[in-house]
């Protein structure tokens, strides 16, 4: 019996962690245990997001809640370190690129045991993000390396990194796919009522478009002179920031609450185009087939730039106003992210090499 953990703390983390630990528990030589950190400890972790998305419940939660990068990170730390010394364990797997990723390779390596980290490779290239350096370092610690795509790669090559690398194919993939069909079971049990008839979908929570007054109008402004629809599922810090500053939000803006994931998946396929700023949905979109523009300079994932299908504006009314009315070149995106089967690759692969 081989011993797993998975250390997650982001509502994207288990989504994808769901897609692995599925394939896991169909072999019984293997054993995984869960750990949540509490990075993110809302109601949209209530029992209903577990019981929807078919995701086991995990086997701990830290409760780290939140605070500063250092505070979240150094509390994960101190949790994570003496809860692997008290339970036998062969490797940890890590996802993606959060305080949860960075303080689960910090503690799993100095405690000498096995890490593999779940899309590794990405780099957006900018510094000024926490998330950029929590990739770079979770990949030059990590034992095993998972590469979502060819580009990711090529990254990883880069620095040096080759040999613990393996292309697996994107963990999300498998998950839309999965999902997909479970909106499409019962489509009218997540469908958000009282929508327009064409809509585009927009979320904010960069620090550097939230908390920058003059960029939130600037993309307000955008959004006015566009015209259409815009349904914004918004997180209550925006809206406090929202409310504090004053800002008048344009009519054709539907402020709404945050969604649960398939809602999000809902509202994806039924959106004319997706305005954003962050990273997951930008491929959420790119997968489902929808156009999407983004609010922020640069991309982690640099293959959906391709044909048109996400275009960087920044906070630049112009850029996106001009972005609203472009052209897609291809019919359909390509698929730069494997076959939907990056979990089963993933766990074979891991069952061979710890």
């Amino acid at each position: 019996m081989k011993r797993l953990i998975t250390i997650i703390g982001a509502r994207p983390q288990f989504v994808k962690a769901a897609a692995v630990s599925r394939v896991l528990r169909g072999h019984p030589d293997l054993e995984e245990t869960i750990v949540h950190t509490g990075q993110h400890y809302d109601q949209n972790m209530s029992e209903v997001f577990f019981k929807d998305l078919d995701i086991p419940r995990p086997h701990h939660n830290l409760d780290v809640g939140s605070g500063s990068h250092a505070e979240q990170t150094a509390s994960m730390l101190v949790k994570l370190e003496k809860l692997l010394k008290q339970q036998p364990t062969d490797a940890v797997i890590i996802y993606g690129d959060t305080n949860s990723t960075i303080a689960g390779v910090l503690a799993a390596t100095k405690l000498h045991i096995p890490v593999a980290h779940i899309e590794a490779g990405l780099r957006s290239f900018n510094k000024k993000m926490p998330e950029e350096i929590n990739r770079i370092a979770s990949d030059h610690l990590s034992d095993i390396l998972y590469a979502p795509t060819s580009t990711a790669m090529e990254h990883l090559r880069r620095e040096g990194l080759k040999q613990k690398s393996v292309l697996s194919g994107d963990v999300m993939l498998d998950s839309i796919l999965y999902y997909q069909k479970l909106v499409d079971k019962t489509p009218e049990r997540f469908k958000i009522k009282k929508l327009p008839e064409i809509y585009n979908v927009v979320t904010i929570h960069r620090p550097s478009n939230t908390d920058d007054l003059a960029n939130l109008k600037n993309i307000f402004r955008a959004f006015e002179l566009i015209g259409e629809g815009f349904v914004f599922p918004a997180h209550p810090r925006i809206k406090k920031i929202l409310t504090d500053s004053g800002i008048e939000i344009p009519g054709n803006i539907e402020v709404i609450d945050p969604v649960g994931y398939l809602q999000m998946i809902s509202l994806l396929k039924n959106a004319h185009r997706v305005y954003t700023d962050s990273g997951g949905l930008q491929k959420e979109a790119f997968m489902l087939g929808k156009p999407c523009i983004t609010l922020r300079e640069e991309t982690e994932w640099v293959e959906t730039l391709n044909h048109g299908w996400n275009i960087l504006t920044g906070p630049n009314t112009d850029k996106i106003v001009a972005a609203s009315s472009a052209k897609i070149v291809e019919s359909e995106p390509q698929s730069y992210y494997g076959n939907g089967r990056a979990s089963q690759l993933i766990v074979s692969h891991l069952k061979d090499n710890i």
